[in-house]
């Protein structure tokens, strides 16, 4: 019990002890005098500053969804602009041919040469193809192909001796824009 009683002396000394430093803190905090006008002053620049902070990232983010909204408007009237325009090349491309077309129909009606005509027309043919080849432009293959209604549409149907459904006669040329069909080949198919 003794040995209790000792330790518990010891126990309440050492909370004593620590009891004494915590006031002699506190004292020290009170003894220093806060002077409220300085403290007044130095929270007043404080919000100040972040008032100035807040501005500054006001004015950013004003600007930021200035140039946003400029993006914005640029990136809509350059797609108009593609919309409308988005021809321009392949018209240019077409003009020569255009042009050819007005040439021989001029020399057609001061000679009354055929022939050469019909070769002008032709010349002209193969112009027209070409350019239409270079934006992608590939004629559907048809005779002695199996029909597919994918690529062709069937406008009549003939006893042949060829194998059931396999094309017999193109009677118009579909054709493909790069690997997307715009227009199926008709044809007449076997029965």
């Amino acid at each position: 019990m003794n040995k209790e009683k000792t330790n518990q002396a010891s126990a309440n000394a050492q909370e004593d002890k620590e009891n004494q430093n915590i006031g002699q803190e506190n004292e020290e905090c009170l003894t220093e005098e806060i002077d409220p006008v300085d403290h007044l002053q130095r929270l007043r620049e404080e919000i100040e500053e972040h008032k100035s902070k807040a501005e500054d990232y006001y004015a950013q983010m004003q600007r930021l969804k200035a140039e946003f909204d400029n993006f914005r408007k640029r990136t809509q009237k350059e797609k108009e602009d593609t919309a409308r325009y988005a021809s321009e090349r392949v018209i240019q491309s077409l003009l020569p041919v255009l042009d050819n077309f007005e040439r021989a129909i001029a020399s057609s009606r001061k000679n009354k040469d055929f022939e050469a005509l019909s070769q002008g027309v032709e010349m002209i043919e193969r112009m027209f193809v070409k350019v239409l080849e270079d934006e992608g432009l590939k004629i559907i293959e048809t005779v002695g192909q199996e029909f597919d209604p994918n690529l062709h549409e069937a406008l009549l149907k003939e006893e042949s001796d060829q194998p059931e459904n396999m094309i017999l006669e193109e009677l118009q040329k579909g054709y493909y824009l790069k690997d997307k069909v715009i227009r199926p080949s008709r044809v007449k198919v076997s029965g």
